[in-house]
Protein backbone atom coordinates (compact mmCIF):
# COMPACT_ATOMS: atom_id res chain seq x y z
CA UNK A 1 0.00 0.00 0.00
CA UNK A 2 1.45 3.07 -0.71
CA UNK A 3 1.27 6.26 1.25
CA UNK A 4 -0.31 9.68 -0.46
CA UNK A 5 2.28 11.84 -1.21
CA UNK A 6 2.42 14.71 1.39
CA UNK A 7 2.29 17.72 0.52
CA UNK A 8 4.33 20.71 2.39
CA UNK A 9 2.74 23.41 4.63
CA UNK A 10 1.24 26.27 3.04
CA UNK A 11 3.34 29.07 4.52
CA UNK A 12 0.65 31.98 5.11
CA UNK A 13 1.02 35.15 2.97
CA UNK A 14 1.84 37.70 4.51
CA UNK A 15 -0.13 40.83 4.47
CA UNK A 16 0.49 43.65 2.26
CA UNK A 17 2.19 46.21 4.34
CA UNK A 18 -0.64 49.02 3.06
CA UNK A 19 -3.45 46.67 3.43
CA UNK A 20 -1.53 46.28 7.40
CA UNK A 21 -1.70 50.12 7.47
CA UNK A 22 -5.48 50.59 6.57
CA UNK A 23 -6.70 48.54 9.04
CA UNK A 24 -5.28 50.69 11.74
CA UNK A 25 -7.12 53.68 12.89
CA UNK A 26 -4.59 56.78 13.11
CA UNK A 27 -4.04 57.68 16.68
CA UNK A 28 -2.42 60.78 18.93
CA UNK A 29 -2.09 63.90 16.61
CA UNK A 30 -2.45 61.48 13.23
CA UNK A 31 -5.75 61.57 14.39
CA UNK A 32 -6.41 65.18 14.45
CA UNK A 33 -6.28 65.84 11.06
CA UNK A 34 -3.79 67.67 10.83
CA UNK A 35 -1.41 68.57 8.26
CA UNK A 36 1.60 66.51 6.55
CA UNK A 37 3.46 70.20 7.56
CA UNK A 38 2.13 70.41 11.18
CA UNK A 39 2.93 66.15 11.68
CA UNK A 40 6.31 66.99 10.23
CA UNK A 41 7.00 69.73 12.46
CA UNK A 42 5.55 67.87 15.68
CA UNK A 43 8.14 65.23 14.51
CA UNK A 44 10.86 67.50 14.57
CA UNK A 45 9.85 68.88 18.08
CA UNK A 46 10.14 65.09 19.27
CA UNK A 47 6.06 65.71 19.91
CA UNK A 48 4.95 61.82 19.65
CA UNK A 49 1.64 62.00 21.71
CA UNK A 50 -0.59 64.63 22.92
CA UNK A 51 -1.11 65.63 26.22
CA UNK A 52 -4.57 65.22 27.69
CA UNK A 53 -5.18 69.40 27.21
CA UNK A 54 -4.13 69.15 23.46
CA UNK A 55 -6.06 65.94 23.15
CA UNK A 56 -8.76 67.89 24.46
CA UNK A 57 -8.47 70.94 23.03
CA UNK A 58 -7.24 70.79 19.40
CA UNK A 59 -9.60 69.29 17.90
CA UNK A 60 -12.89 71.41 18.78
CA UNK A 61 -9.81 74.67 18.35
CA UNK A 62 -9.88 73.75 15.05
CA UNK A 63 -13.40 73.95 14.19
CA UNK A 64 -13.23 77.86 15.41
CA UNK A 65 -15.17 77.70 18.66
CA UNK A 66 -14.67 79.79 21.82
CA UNK A 67 -13.07 78.07 24.33
CA UNK A 68 -11.90 78.36 28.15
CA UNK A 69 -9.60 75.46 28.96
CA UNK A 70 -8.05 75.25 32.85
CA UNK A 71 -5.46 73.38 33.75
CA UNK A 72 -2.03 73.83 35.27
CA UNK A 73 1.27 75.05 33.92
CA UNK A 74 3.30 72.44 32.37
CA UNK A 75 0.76 70.64 30.43
CA UNK A 76 1.55 71.58 26.92
CA UNK A 77 -0.96 74.56 26.83
CA UNK A 78 1.15 76.42 24.71
CA UNK A 79 1.00 73.96 21.82
CA UNK A 80 -2.01 72.99 22.72
CA UNK A 81 -3.36 76.60 21.07
CA UNK A 82 -0.41 77.24 18.86
CA UNK A 83 -0.99 74.21 16.75
CA UNK A 84 -4.79 74.83 15.89
CA UNK A 85 -4.02 78.28 14.91
CA UNK A 86 -1.05 77.65 12.93
CA UNK A 87 -3.08 74.90 10.89
CA UNK A 88 -5.87 78.08 10.16
CA UNK A 89 -3.41 80.74 9.42
CA UNK A 90 -3.71 82.24 6.15
CA UNK A 91 -0.75 83.03 3.31
CA UNK A 92 0.60 86.26 4.10
CA UNK A 93 -0.69 88.93 1.70
CA UNK A 94 0.64 92.58 1.69
CA UNK A 95 -1.09 95.24 3.16
CA UNK A 96 -3.25 92.60 5.47
CA UNK A 97 -2.44 93.27 9.07
CA UNK A 98 -1.58 90.19 11.69
CA UNK A 99 -4.25 87.69 12.04
CA UNK A 100 -3.36 86.08 15.51
CA UNK A 101 -2.34 87.69 18.58
CA UNK A 102 -1.79 86.27 22.62
CA UNK A 103 -1.62 88.10 25.28
CA UNK A 104 0.50 86.91 28.24
CA UNK A 105 1.46 88.39 31.55
CA UNK A 106 5.23 88.25 31.65
CA UNK A 107 8.23 89.15 29.29
CA UNK A 108 9.49 86.32 30.01
CA UNK A 109 6.46 84.15 28.95
CA UNK A 110 6.29 86.28 26.12
CA UNK A 111 9.96 84.42 24.79
CA UNK A 112 9.06 81.47 25.78
CA UNK A 113 5.60 81.22 23.78
CA UNK A 114 7.25 82.73 20.91
CA UNK A 115 9.92 80.06 20.88
CA UNK A 116 7.41 77.42 21.05
CA UNK A 117 5.09 78.76 18.15
CA UNK A 118 8.23 78.91 15.80
CA UNK A 119 9.06 75.59 16.51
CA UNK A 120 5.68 74.26 15.61
CA UNK A 121 5.59 76.42 12.29
CA UNK A 122 8.94 74.63 11.16
CA UNK A 123 8.74 74.24 7.70
CA UNK A 124 5.54 76.86 6.91
CA UNK A 125 6.09 80.70 6.19
CA UNK A 126 4.32 81.97 9.14
CA UNK A 127 6.32 84.53 10.75
CA UNK A 128 6.23 85.09 14.91
CA UNK A 129 7.18 87.50 16.72
CA UNK A 130 7.09 88.91 20.18
CA UNK A 131 6.21 92.58 21.71
CA UNK A 132 7.24 93.29 25.48
CA UNK A 133 8.87 95.85 27.60
CA UNK A 134 11.99 96.65 28.34
CA UNK A 135 13.24 96.11 24.93
CA UNK A 136 14.05 99.07 21.95
CA UNK A 137 10.63 99.62 20.95
CA UNK A 138 11.84 100.52 17.30
CA UNK A 139 12.96 97.41 16.67
CA UNK A 140 9.74 95.88 17.39
CA UNK A 141 8.47 98.92 15.29
CA UNK A 142 10.39 97.72 12.27
CA UNK A 143 9.74 94.04 12.51
CA UNK A 144 6.52 94.69 12.22
CA UNK A 145 6.34 96.93 9.20
CA UNK A 146 8.23 94.20 7.95
CA UNK A 147 5.09 91.83 8.44
CA UNK A 148 3.94 89.07 10.87
CA UNK A 149 1.07 86.93 11.52
CA UNK A 150 1.44 85.81 15.15
CA UNK A 151 2.16 88.61 17.96
CA UNK A 152 2.73 87.30 20.98
CA UNK A 153 2.89 90.50 23.36
CA UNK A 154 2.27 91.59 26.93
CA UNK A 155 -0.81 93.68 27.73
CA UNK A 156 0.81 97.18 28.04
CA UNK A 157 3.47 96.73 24.57
CA UNK A 158 0.63 96.02 22.73
CA UNK A 159 -1.57 98.64 23.94
CA UNK A 160 1.43 100.77 23.23
CA UNK A 161 2.11 99.89 19.75
CA UNK A 162 -1.77 100.48 18.96
CA UNK A 163 -1.64 104.00 20.23
CA UNK A 164 1.46 104.52 17.66
CA UNK A 165 -0.59 102.90 14.95
CA UNK A 166 1.82 100.21 14.07
CA UNK A 167 -0.26 97.28 15.34
CA UNK A 168 -3.40 97.27 14.14
CA UNK A 169 -5.83 94.31 15.23
CA UNK A 170 -8.85 94.96 12.02
CA UNK A 171 -7.54 91.41 10.42
CA UNK A 172 -7.09 89.39 13.52
CA UNK A 173 -8.63 86.00 13.05
CA UNK A 174 -7.33 84.45 16.54
CA UNK A 175 -6.92 85.93 20.50
CA UNK A 176 -5.83 84.03 22.86
CA UNK A 177 -5.47 85.26 26.25
CA UNK A 178 -3.11 82.52 28.25
CA UNK A 179 -2.63 82.50 32.08
CA UNK A 180 -5.68 84.77 32.16
CA UNK A 181 -5.88 84.83 36.14
CA UNK A 182 -2.65 85.94 36.35
CA UNK A 183 -3.05 89.19 33.62
CA UNK A 184 -6.07 89.85 35.95
CA UNK A 185 -4.53 89.36 39.40
CA UNK A 186 -1.55 92.41 38.08
CA UNK A 187 -3.64 94.82 36.65
CA UNK A 188 -3.76 94.29 32.98
CA UNK A 189 -7.71 93.45 32.79
CA UNK A 190 -8.41 97.52 31.08
CA UNK A 191 -5.69 96.86 28.99
CA UNK A 192 -7.07 93.56 27.98
CA UNK A 193 -10.87 94.86 27.65
CA UNK A 194 -9.42 98.10 25.20
CA UNK A 195 -6.96 94.81 23.15
CA UNK A 196 -10.50 93.21 22.60
CA UNK A 197 -12.41 95.75 21.98
CA UNK A 198 -10.29 96.21 18.80
CA UNK A 199 -10.94 92.82 17.79
CA UNK A 200 -13.21 91.99 14.88
CA UNK A 201 -16.13 90.24 16.65
CA UNK A 202 -15.92 87.34 14.31
CA UNK A 203 -12.76 86.62 15.93
CA UNK A 204 -11.77 83.34 17.57
CA UNK A 205 -11.05 83.49 20.95
CA UNK A 206 -8.97 81.12 23.68
CA UNK A 207 -8.54 81.97 27.00
CA UNK A 208 -6.23 79.52 28.93
CA UNK A 209 -5.80 79.60 32.73
CA UNK A 210 -4.60 77.41 35.45
CA UNK A 211 -7.45 78.78 37.98
CA UNK A 212 -10.87 80.19 36.81
CA UNK A 213 -11.89 82.69 39.80
CA UNK A 214 -15.40 85.29 39.06
CA UNK A 215 -13.07 88.00 37.07
CA UNK A 216 -12.15 85.58 34.52
CA UNK A 217 -15.44 83.95 34.17
CA UNK A 218 -17.24 87.65 34.11
CA UNK A 219 -14.22 88.75 31.27
CA UNK A 220 -15.18 85.13 28.97
CA UNK A 221 -18.86 86.16 29.26
CA UNK A 222 -18.44 89.71 28.09
CA UNK A 223 -16.16 88.90 25.53
CA UNK A 224 -16.53 85.06 24.07
CA UNK A 225 -18.97 83.88 21.86
CA UNK A 226 -20.94 80.87 23.98
CA UNK A 227 -17.44 79.73 24.89
CA UNK A 228 -17.23 75.54 25.74
CA UNK A 229 -15.28 75.44 29.43
CA UNK A 230 -12.92 72.04 29.10
CA UNK A 231 -11.22 71.27 32.19
CA UNK A 232 -7.82 69.96 32.58
CA UNK A 233 -6.75 70.25 36.19
CA UNK A 234 -6.25 67.57 38.18
CA UNK A 235 -8.44 67.30 41.32
CA UNK A 236 -5.97 67.92 43.24
CA UNK A 237 -3.67 71.45 42.36
CA UNK A 238 -0.78 70.10 43.50
CA UNK A 239 0.98 67.74 41.13
CA UNK A 240 1.06 64.27 42.02
CA UNK A 241 4.60 63.48 41.38
CA UNK A 242 5.98 66.71 43.76
CA UNK A 243 6.92 65.73 46.85
CA UNK A 244 6.33 68.88 49.24
CA UNK A 245 7.42 69.35 52.25
CA UNK A 246 7.25 72.41 55.19
CA UNK A 247 10.43 73.50 57.72
CA UNK A 248 9.43 75.36 60.86
CA UNK A 249 12.29 77.91 61.40
CA UNK A 250 12.89 81.94 62.82
CA UNK A 251 13.34 83.74 60.00
CA UNK A 252 16.74 84.78 60.93
CA UNK A 253 17.80 81.77 60.59
CA UNK A 254 16.71 80.64 57.08
CA UNK A 255 19.86 81.49 55.45
CA UNK A 256 21.54 78.92 57.16
CA UNK A 257 18.98 76.20 56.83
CA UNK A 258 19.07 77.03 53.05
CA UNK A 259 22.67 76.31 52.83
CA UNK A 260 21.99 73.01 54.72
CA UNK A 261 19.31 72.21 52.67
CA UNK A 262 21.73 72.79 49.57
CA UNK A 263 23.88 70.58 50.53
CA UNK A 264 21.52 67.69 51.72
CA UNK A 265 19.93 67.89 48.55
CA UNK A 266 22.46 68.69 45.81
CA UNK A 267 19.70 69.57 43.60
CA UNK A 268 20.15 69.27 39.65
CA UNK A 269 18.43 72.94 39.20
CA UNK A 270 16.30 74.61 42.10
CA UNK A 271 14.85 77.83 42.06
CA UNK A 272 14.78 79.62 45.96
CA UNK A 273 11.44 82.13 45.73
CA UNK A 274 10.84 85.08 47.90
CA UNK A 275 8.28 87.77 47.98
CA UNK A 276 10.06 91.04 47.50
CA UNK A 277 12.69 92.26 45.03
CA UNK A 278 15.49 93.38 47.03
CA UNK A 279 15.02 90.27 49.45
CA UNK A 280 15.44 88.49 46.25
CA UNK A 281 18.71 90.01 45.54
CA UNK A 282 20.09 90.36 49.15
CA UNK A 283 19.80 86.25 48.85
CA UNK A 284 21.62 86.28 45.91
CA UNK A 285 24.45 88.51 47.07
CA UNK A 286 25.04 85.90 49.73
CA UNK A 287 24.72 82.49 47.36
CA UNK A 288 27.64 84.59 45.04
CA UNK A 289 29.81 84.38 47.35
CA UNK A 290 29.88 80.39 47.67
CA UNK A 291 28.68 79.81 43.76
CA UNK A 292 29.53 80.92 40.62
CA UNK A 293 26.32 78.81 40.03
CA UNK A 294 24.12 81.16 41.26
CA UNK A 295 22.12 83.82 39.55
CA UNK A 296 18.96 85.91 40.57
CA UNK A 297 15.62 87.51 38.31
CA UNK A 298 13.57 90.02 39.41
CA UNK A 299 11.84 92.72 38.06
CA UNK A 300 14.49 95.24 39.38
CA UNK A 301 16.98 94.34 35.90
CA UNK A 302 17.03 95.23 32.85
CA UNK A 303 15.31 92.99 30.20
CA UNK A 304 18.50 92.21 28.82
CA UNK A 305 19.99 90.56 32.17
CA UNK A 306 16.64 89.09 32.37
CA UNK A 307 17.07 87.25 29.51
CA UNK A 308 20.49 86.62 29.84
CA UNK A 309 19.78 84.78 32.81
CA UNK A 310 17.06 83.04 31.82
CA UNK A 311 18.86 81.43 28.57
CA UNK A 312 21.74 80.69 31.24
CA UNK A 313 19.41 78.83 33.44
CA UNK A 314 17.30 77.00 30.16
CA UNK A 315 21.02 75.52 29.20
CA UNK A 316 21.79 74.22 32.58
CA UNK A 317 24.61 76.40 33.35
CA UNK A 318 22.71 77.93 36.48
CA UNK A 319 21.92 75.33 38.95
CA UNK A 320 20.34 77.83 41.34
CA UNK A 321 18.15 81.04 40.66
CA UNK A 322 16.89 83.10 43.18
CA UNK A 323 13.55 85.21 42.30
CA UNK A 324 10.30 86.54 42.84
CA UNK A 325 7.24 86.10 40.93
CA UNK A 326 7.93 86.90 38.38
CA UNK A 327 9.03 83.51 37.05
CA UNK A 328 6.41 82.05 39.33
CA UNK A 329 4.27 81.55 35.76
CA UNK A 330 4.99 79.92 32.53
CA UNK A 331 8.48 79.38 32.57
CA UNK A 332 9.10 75.66 31.55
CA UNK A 333 12.59 74.47 32.22
CA UNK A 334 12.73 70.65 32.29
CA UNK A 335 15.92 70.41 34.46
CA UNK A 336 14.50 72.39 37.21
CA UNK A 337 14.63 69.16 40.55
CA UNK A 338 13.88 71.73 43.62
CA UNK A 339 11.89 74.56 44.48
CA UNK A 340 12.08 76.11 47.69
CA UNK A 341 9.85 78.60 49.59
CA UNK A 342 12.24 81.09 50.95
CA UNK A 343 9.42 83.43 51.70
CA UNK A 344 5.94 81.56 52.08
CA UNK A 345 3.80 83.15 49.20
CA UNK A 346 1.14 85.46 49.91
CA UNK A 347 -1.59 84.03 48.40
CA UNK A 348 -2.32 80.36 48.02
CA UNK A 349 -2.52 80.58 43.87
CA UNK A 350 1.16 81.70 44.37
CA UNK A 351 1.88 78.32 45.81
CA UNK A 352 0.24 76.49 43.05
CA UNK A 353 2.36 78.29 40.33
CA UNK A 354 6.01 78.12 41.98
CA UNK A 355 5.72 74.33 43.30
CA UNK A 356 4.36 73.98 39.37
CA UNK A 357 7.85 74.73 37.99
CA UNK A 358 8.96 71.28 38.86
CA UNK A 359 7.49 68.25 38.04
CA UNK A 360 6.99 69.25 34.42
CA UNK A 361 4.97 67.05 31.94
CA UNK A 362 4.92 64.08 34.63
CA UNK A 363 8.80 64.14 35.78
CA UNK A 364 9.05 64.05 39.65
CA UNK A 365 9.99 67.37 41.73
CA UNK A 366 10.27 68.16 45.59
CA UNK A 367 9.16 71.42 47.01
CA UNK A 368 10.15 72.68 50.25
CA UNK A 369 8.83 75.74 52.35
CA UNK A 370 10.36 77.89 54.94
CA UNK A 371 7.23 78.95 57.79
CA UNK A 372 7.90 80.60 60.38
CA UNK A 373 6.12 80.15 64.36
CA UNK A 374 3.88 83.06 63.10
CA UNK A 375 2.91 81.81 59.40
CA UNK A 376 0.83 78.77 60.66
CA UNK A 377 -2.10 80.47 59.24
CA UNK A 378 -0.58 80.68 55.81
CA UNK A 379 0.63 77.27 55.85
CA UNK A 380 -3.17 75.96 57.01
CA UNK A 381 -4.79 77.99 53.85
CA UNK A 382 -2.28 77.11 50.99
CA UNK A 383 -3.15 73.04 52.52
CA UNK A 384 -6.72 73.92 52.36
CA UNK A 385 -6.54 75.24 48.54
CA UNK A 386 -4.39 72.33 47.43
CA UNK A 387 -6.53 69.86 49.30
CA UNK A 388 -2.93 68.28 50.54
CA UNK A 389 -0.96 68.19 53.95
CA UNK A 390 2.51 69.24 53.66
CA UNK A 391 4.98 66.76 55.32
CA UNK A 392 7.18 68.37 58.30
CA UNK A 393 11.06 68.15 57.07
CA UNK A 394 14.02 68.54 59.84
CA UNK A 395 17.77 68.17 59.11
CA UNK A 396 19.16 66.52 61.74
CA UNK A 397 22.10 67.64 63.67
CA UNK A 398 21.38 71.33 62.04
CA UNK A 399 22.12 74.29 64.07
CA UNK A 400 22.32 78.09 63.51
CA UNK A 401 25.52 79.96 62.17
CA UNK A 402 26.23 82.15 65.42
CA UNK A 403 28.25 85.20 63.80
CA UNK A 404 31.72 86.17 65.67
CA UNK A 405 31.25 88.92 67.58
CA UNK A 406 32.45 91.89 65.37
CA UNK A 407 36.10 93.49 66.42
CA UNK A 408 36.98 96.54 67.05
CA UNK A 409 38.01 96.44 63.26
CA UNK A 410 35.61 95.49 61.39
CA UNK A 411 32.21 96.57 61.10
CA UNK A 412 29.70 94.00 61.86
CA UNK A 413 28.61 93.58 58.19
CA UNK A 414 32.33 92.86 57.09
CA UNK A 415 32.81 90.40 60.09
CA UNK A 416 30.37 88.31 58.56
CA UNK A 417 31.48 88.25 55.13
CA UNK A 418 34.94 87.88 56.40
CA UNK A 419 33.41 84.47 57.97
CA UNK A 420 34.38 80.79 56.18
CA UNK A 421 31.32 79.63 54.64
CA UNK A 422 30.70 76.17 53.42
CA UNK A 423 30.22 75.12 49.76
CA UNK A 424 26.41 74.74 48.75
CA UNK A 425 26.96 72.28 45.77
CA UNK A 426 29.68 69.54 46.89
CA UNK A 427 33.46 70.96 46.16
CA UNK A 428 33.29 73.93 44.82
CA UNK A 429 36.62 76.28 44.11
CA UNK A 430 38.21 78.29 47.14
CA UNK A 431 37.46 81.67 45.48
CA UNK A 432 34.19 82.57 44.37
CA UNK A 433 32.86 84.55 41.18
CA UNK A 434 29.30 86.09 40.85
CA UNK A 435 27.15 84.66 38.14
CA UNK A 436 26.81 87.40 35.81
Amino acid sequence: MTLPERKPPQKKRPRNTKEAASDRKPSGFAAMGLSAGMMSALAEAGYLDPTPIQAGLIPPAITGKDLMGQAQTGTGKTAAFAIPILERLEPYRKGRGIQAIVLVPTRELAVQVRDECIKLAFGSEARVMAVYGGKPIRQQVEELRRGSEFVVGTPGRVMDLMDRGVLPLCDIRFVVLDEADRMLDIGFRPDIEKILRKCPASRQTLLLSATIPPPVKKLAERYMREPEMLDFSSKNLAVETIEQFYFTIEPERKYDLLIKLLQREQPKQAIVFCRTRKGTERLYQKLSKLTRKAATIHGDLAQNVRDRVMARFREGKIRLLTATDVVGRGIDVSGISHIINYDIPEFCDDYVHRVGRTGRMGREGVAFTFVSPEEGNELTRIEMRINRLLKRDEIPGFTSYVKPQPTGDLSEEETEEAAPKPPVFGREPKRYRRAL
